[in-house]
């Protein structure tokens, strides 16, 4: 079952229960879907990488609105993004902790040859691919570079 059918059904599920809330986040993964279904040059079904990478901006655009609206004070609609985003997090991989991350980049690092900060795009390249949906890509970005400036 893809990551679409999955939130139809749980459509189904919110309006029975009548949590508006969660519905609302969930008719929002769908739109966005929509969308990208119906792009020009789209093909009918979406990958699930394309669904993965849908929802991650879904939810980075959550954090960067709750984030003004903390700064504003706005702490009602601070809490709706946040609640946004813990619905949608839902149909993401578990992210993966900063041990896990630096282990498989390691293995990534070695597997590629990289030594210097000038061959984070060939590990960068593997990572991303590898990674999707497991850490965000400003993560991935941020310990390579990290790595491959303690490997001199």
């Amino acid at each position: 079952m893809s990551i679409f059918e999955k939130v139809n059904a749980d459509i189904k599920k919110a309006m029975l229960a009548k949590d508006k809330e969660k519905l609302e986040a969930l008719r929002g993964i769908k739109a966005e879907f929509l969308l990208v279904k119906t792009e020009k040059g789209a093909i009918e079904e979406i990958s699930e990488e394309t669904e993965l990478k849908v929802l991650q901006k879904m939810v980075k655009q959550r954090r960067e609105s709750a984030d003004i609206y903390k700064s504003q004070n706005r702490t009602d609609l601070y809490e709706v993004e946040m609640k946004q985003v813990k619905v949608i997090e839902e149909y993401l991989p578990a992210q993966l902790s900063e041990e896990e991350l630096t282990r498989i980049l390691k293995g990534i690092i070695e597997q590629t040859g990289a030594k210097q900060p000038s061959d984070m795009g060939k590990v960068m390249g593997i990572a991303t691919k590898q990674l999707a949906g497991k850490a965000e890509s400003k993560e991935i970005a941020n310990k390579v570079k990290e790595l491959l400036g303690s490997a001199n």
